[in-house]
């Protein structure tokens, strides 16, 4: 199979559409279509469904889009791994989301550069999902990524720390007068709705609360009234003066971790993947110093 005939496949796959395919990758409808249907006469299964209203993929055809993305992920990413090493540049590049885990990552940062062969880091803060686009992208070398939320899929990966999850609110909001609520204590306010993200495909999810795309936002939303989020308890260390925080006992637990390409060879990666592991935190009040005094809501009871 050839990368080309992978990328004739996911446009159409995408698309969902030959004209609009064939538009999208600047060639003729006729060529594709042949192209495809060579392609499934080689694999001897049918990829799409197609009827005079519309095309479908099939059940195997929804795996090769899975494999397909993948693969054409690895080619993008050499090309630009490849292009980088070029240029003669050393450094790493970090990816993060932005507002999350920052304690842990000066930290980090601090004891790779004392390494006697650190390199120069560039630290990109990103919002949700772009982490993993851009390492299998090949744009970054590492990523801090949190788990549940992001796919660590085809990575190697080594845990941080594991913590427990709050809801925050507006300060003197009923619900901050509690020890601990449940999920559906949250889910049940009316009056504040679930904040939605955004899908790796940056399409939100149906439903009533606000649309965010990061901390910043999020946090202004909140503190106007319009709506809640569950975080990792982590985000106490940075919470606004004007929310506060309840701990969510039913909530999943949320662990922080580091991951890179598993086709890396890179001893600067290799140490700061170590550095990583020595900085985990063995207490997680070392990631959320100076809380006590901010009121009943603010602290976690686990």
């Amino acid at each position: 199979m050839e990368t080309r005939e992978l990328r004739y496949f996911v446009a159409v796959a995408e698309e969902l559409h030959f004209s609009r395919a064939a538009e999208r990758l600047g060639i003729a409808q006729p060529p594709l279509s042949r192209a495809i249907s060579g392609l499934e006469r080689r694999l001897g299964v049918a990829l799409f469904e197609r009827t005079s209203r519309a095309v479908t993929l099939t059940e195997a055809g929804s795996v090769l889009l899975a494999e397909g993305r993948a693969v054409l992920g690895a080619v993008a990413a050499a090309e630009r791994r490849t292009q980088r090493a070029a240029t003669g540049r050393t450094g790493l590049v970090l990816v993060t989301k932005a507002g999350v885990a920052g304690d842990l990552l000066k930290k980090v940062l601090a004891a790779y550069a004392a390494e006697p062969d650190a390199v120069d880091v560039d630290v990109v803060l990103c919002e949700a999902h772009e982490q993993e686009r851009l390492l299998r992208g090949g744009q970054a070398d590492v990523a801090l990524m949190h788990r549940p939320y992001d796919s660590t899929t085809g990575f190697d990966t080594e845990e941080l720390f594991t913590e427990g999850q709050v809801v925050i609110l507006p300060a003197g909001h009923p619900l901050t007068a509690r020890s601990h609520v449940r999920t559906a204590d949250v889910t049940a306010l009316a009056d504040l709705p679930m904040a939605r993200w955004p899908a790796p495909d940056g399409t939100y999810p149906d439903g009533p609360g606000a649309e965010v795309r990061n901390l910043t936002q999020l946090y202004q939303l909140i503190a106007l009234g319009r709506t809640t989020v569950i975080l990792a308890e982590s985000c106490l260390a940075h919470l606004r003066q004007d929310l506060a925080a309840v701990p969510v006992v039913d909530a999943p637990p949320v662990t922080t971790l580091i991951a890179w390409p598993p086709h890396s060879r890179s001893r600067a990666v290799a140490s700061l993947v170590r550095a990583a592991l020595r900085c985990a935190p063995d207490d997680l009040s070392e990631l959320r110093p100076g809380l006590a005094g901010r009121g009943r809501g603010s602290r976690s009871s686990r």
